[in-house]
C-alpha cells in the first residue's frame, strides 16, 4: 500500500469535552456512526507538533514541521463483524497556506491556516508544553504540565478510546464519504499534573461549537507520540 505522508507526531495533547450528539450530526459522514465511550459523545480539541514530514517519500523543505491544531469526534463503521473506529476532523489548523491548500485539494479534508506557535520546556522535573494559534486577532492557547514518566494505556481505559481510533472519516457531500487509514504503534503518555485551555471555539470551529466555551473538558491527556503514516488510497462511499 503505497503511503501518501509519513511524519513525526509528538507532545499529541487532547483536551476531552461531552457534547450533545445532536450537536455532531450536521458534521457526521454517510455510513459511520458516533462512536460512545461509556454511553457519552465526546470532542477533543488537539495540540500536537508535525516533524519530519514527508510526501511520497520526499521530504518538504522549510515545510515539514510545524504545529497542528485541530477539533475532532469519533466514529465507527461496521463492516459485517468488523468495527472500524475513526475520527470526524471538524477542523485542522496549519501555519503554511501551502500544507492546507494540499490537504484540502488531494485528501478533501478541512484544513485552515493561521498563525501559530509553541513553547516545549524539558528543564526540572516536569514537562511544559504550549501550543497557540491566532484567529480573529486572538491568540488561542492549549497549555499541559505533566511528568516525565511515560506509561502504556490501559486496555479499555478512556485514554485508549481517545487515542485509538486508527480510520479517519471525510464527509465530501451528503451522500460521498471518504475512508483512510492510519499506521502508527500504541502510544505511551504522560500522567498530566496541570493544564490551560484559552479557545474561543465559535469563533474557531463556528456556532454550534459556542457551548464548549463554558465547559471544562472530561479529561486531559499528552501521549509522546510516534512516527504516524497516512495510506494513499481512500475509500470512497458512495450512498
Amino acid at each position: 500500500m503505497a503511503i501518501f505522508l509519513k511524519a513525526n507526531w509528538e507532545n499529541i495533547i487532547m483536551a476531552n469535552y461531552e457534547i450533545a450528539p445532536e450537536i455532531l450530526e450536521s458534521f457526521l459522514p454517510k455510513g459511520v456512526h458516533l462512536d460512545l465511550f461509556d454511553g457519552k459523545c465526546y470532542v477533543s480539541l488537539v495540540g500536537f507538533m508535525f516533524k519530519k514530514t514527508k510526501l511520497f517519500g520526499v521530504p518538504i523543505p522549510f515545510f515539514g514541521t510545524f504545529e497542528e491544531v485541530n477539533l475532532r469526534f469519533y466514529v465507527y463503521r461496521k463492516i459485517g463483524d468488523e468495527i472500524r473506529r475513526g475520527v470526524v476532523f471538524i477542523d485542522e489548523t496549519v501555519p503554511f497556506p501551502i500544507v492546507a491548500w494540499m490537504a484540502n485539494k488531494l485528501y478533501k479534508e478541512h484544513y485552515t491556516a493561521v498563525p501559530t506557535k509553541h513553547q516545549i520546556d524539558h528543564e526540572g522535573i516536569h514537562q511544559k508544553i504550549k501550543f497557540e494559534w491566532k484567529a480573529n486577532k486572538k491568540w488561542n492557547s492549549i497549555y499541559v504540565e505533566n511528568s516525565k514518566d511515560s506509561k502504556k494505556m490501559t486496555d479499555g481505559s478512556f485514554e485508549q478510546f481517545i487515542y485509538e481510533h486508527y480510520y479517519g472519516y471525510t464527509k465530501v457531500n451528503e451522500n460521498k464519504t471518504l475512508e483512510y487509514k492510519l499506521q502508527h504503534p500504541s502510544w505511551k503518555t504522560n500522567e498530566v499534573l496541570d493544564y490551560k485551555i484559552d479557545c474561543d471555539f465559535e469563533a474557531m470551529y463556528g456556532k454550534a461549537f459556542s457551548v464548549l466555551n463554558t465547559k471544562k473538558p472530561e479529561a486531559v491527556f499528552i501521549a509522546e507520540g510516534s512516527s504516524v503514516k497516512v495510506e494513499w488510497k481512500r475509500k470512497s462511499l458512495k450512498f
